[in-house]
């Protein structure tokens, strides 16, 4: 599935491309490979910035930090399989092969999962221990209690 999905990511920007080349040619443009990457990415990012920034202003004022942390390193992982890869290619010291970039990004969301199902198993405990001190510290057991809330 990983694979399919940035199969079908780099033919919609091999499209895309080909699409704004063509604009470019047919409206008898002048501008080089270089000024259209500069003028594209350019609008891209600062469209990207509109459309992220609230949903991570959101995300940080509901407390979820760790999901902008994941989308974060997420997108880095993304991006160094990509830069080994193509390192590996230019300098010959491997295989240039989308399937390590497919098992390099699997290798990071199963690790992540692991340690998602860990982190919550203790919060979930580190909750149950507190609000049965609390529930302790509250008089159920302790006569002293009363004493100390009055």
């Amino acid at each position: 599935m990983l694979k399919e999905l940035l199969y079908q990511a780099v033919d919609w920007i091999a499209m895309v491309h080909e699409k704004i080349t063509r604009l470019n040619d047919h409206f008898e443009g002048t501008l080089s490979d270089k000024e259209l990457h500069f003028l594209v990415i350019g609008l891209l990012g600062l469209l990207l910035i509109f459309a992220i920034h609230p949903i991570f202003r959101h995300l940080a004022r509901t407390d979820h930090v760790m999901v902008i942390s994941w989308i974060y390193v997420f997108t880095l992982i993304l991006v160094l399989t990509f830069a080994i890869e193509i390192g590996q290619r230019l300098t010959k010291t491997g295989d240039m092969e989308f399937a390590d970039i497919v098992f390099g990004i699997g290798g990071f969301i199963v690790m992540f999962a692991v340690f998602a199902v860990i982190r919550f198993a203790a919060i979930r405990i580190a909750r149950l221990i507190r609000q049965s001190r609390a529930a302790r510290a509250g008089g159920k057991h302790s006569p002293g209690a009363a004493a100390i809330r009055a």
